[in-house]
């Protein structure tokens, strides 16, 4: 297995919360900044957080202070607390590798994406 595996997403209504996991392979997690980001309907997929080997974190202006990126390097896994939910936020969330060494926004600086995990808040 090399794609990561998405869970933890669902129907939640505005101001309510999810846990995002994103169970990954030794190979493509260890030692590697792990990305957050989502696609809403008919828009680009965008940065939402991520976090370094070293538990460096970043995150867009739109989630700072509502979501909590981490990551558990025994299990391969890195996760994502979302609070304060926003129908804004609906989109299908996807957590990634930064493979090349360049801006941690940048999808384009990310590879083995999995198939993602839908959130949906209804107002």
């Amino acid at each position: 297995q090399v794609k990561p595996v998405e869970s933890g997403g669902g129907l939640v209504q505005a101001g309510g919360s999810l846990r995002l996991s994103c169970a990954a392979s030794a190979r493509t997690f260890s030692g590697y900044t792990m990305g957050w980001f989502r696609q809403a309907l008919e828009k680009e997929r965008e940065f939402v957080a991520a976090i370094s080997s070293s538990g460096g974190r970043y995150y867009s202006d739109s989630v700072k202070g509502r979501f909590t990126i981490a990551r558990d390097n025994a299990k391969n896994t890195v996760y994502l607390q979302l609070n304060s939910l926003k129908p804004e936020d609906t989109a299908v969330y996807y957590c990634a590798t930064r493979t090349r060494p360049y801006a941690v926004q940048d999808p384009a600086n990310y590879a083995y994406w999995g198939q993602g995990t839908q959130v949906t808040v209804s107002s």
